[in-house]
């Protein structure tokens, strides 16, 4: 059985941090565990709170699955403050772990700020030079880099810095390239680049899609997939998850987790038939 940790904050709502994340690792048969950061008051209208956890509480939850569980893979999501990150990127390397994702969640859906704006720099200097994947949108992209993104060129040059930060790979995602018929994630290895791409799905139910996205990366990762496998299935997972619409709430709501399943489970016995 394979093992990943989500280190990220907990959604009220059920649809994005570790809440898509355990339900992602259950859906691609990974034992999912989790360490909270934060608990937050939210649903798909915005988020009404944002309860930090000590730096201290979020280092013991990891500490304590690392020297008895363990984990083949680990995701970060919402970190919220640099003593936090601190704390993460120390166990990381506690416990030798490489095969780690970094999804830098800094704003929700609504737009309430999930990640300090002083934590950006810690998150550069001591989680990126750690991790093997990170999976930034474009908003997130230009924090990172200082950089304005406005087409291709910008989104691969925009890559090749945050890689120089450390990160082994990169993936800038196209959600927010709303002027595109099409949603094309950027994948930058640093000596090549690969572009998956999927039709752009109408909705306001994207509640979660990055922590999802993320998480179906590293479930993939902790099972034994190459980064370009676990993005390519993680793109065909998110994209089922949007596509197939629950209508949860009066905002953004969340995506259909067990859609990916259920679209392969139509295909097999199609097939059968």
């Amino acid at each position: 059985m394979k093992k990943a940790l989500t280190i990220a904050g907990s959604d009220s709502g059920g649809g994005a941090g570790i809440q898509a994340d355990l339900k992602t690792f259950q859906e691609l048969n990974v034992y999912g565990m989790s360490a909270l950061t934060a608990v937050t008051a939210q649903n798909t209208i915005g988020v009404q709170g944002v309860f930090p956890l000590e730096a201290e509480a979020v280092a013991e939850q990891i500490h304590s699955v690392g020297v008895d569980i363990g984990a083949d893979a680990l995701k970060t999501g919402m970190l919220f403050n640099a003593k936090i990150i601190r704390a993460v990127a120390e166990n990381i390397e506690q416990f030798r772990w490489e095969t780690v994702v970094v999804d830098p969640v800094m704003i929700a859906k609504g737009g309430a700020p999930l990640l300090q704006q002083e934590a950006v720099s810690a998150l550069k200097k001591y989680l990126l030079p750690l991790c093997l994947v990170i999976t930034p949108n474009i908003p997130e992209a230009e924090v990172l880099t200082g950089m304005s993104i406005r087409n291709s060129d910008e989104k691969r040059e925009a890559a090749k810095r945050i890689h120089a930060l450390g990160a082994r790979n990169v993936i800038i995602k196209g959600g927010h390239d709303e002027e595109s018929q099409e949603s094309v994630d950027l994948l930058f290895d640093g000596r090549e680049f690969a572009c998956f791409s999927t039709p752009r799905i109408e909705t306001r139910n994207t509640h979660g899609t990055g922590c999802t996205f993320s998480a179906a990366i590293t479930a993939e990762l902790a099972k034994g997939s190459s980064v370009y496998d676990a993005v390519s299935l993680a793109k065909d997972f998110i994209n089922a998850a949007i596509r197939d619409q629950l209508h949860i709430g009066n905002g953004h709501g969340p995506t259909n987790h067990w859609a990916f399943n259920k679209k392969k489970e139509s295909r097999q016995t199609s097939w059968q038939e």
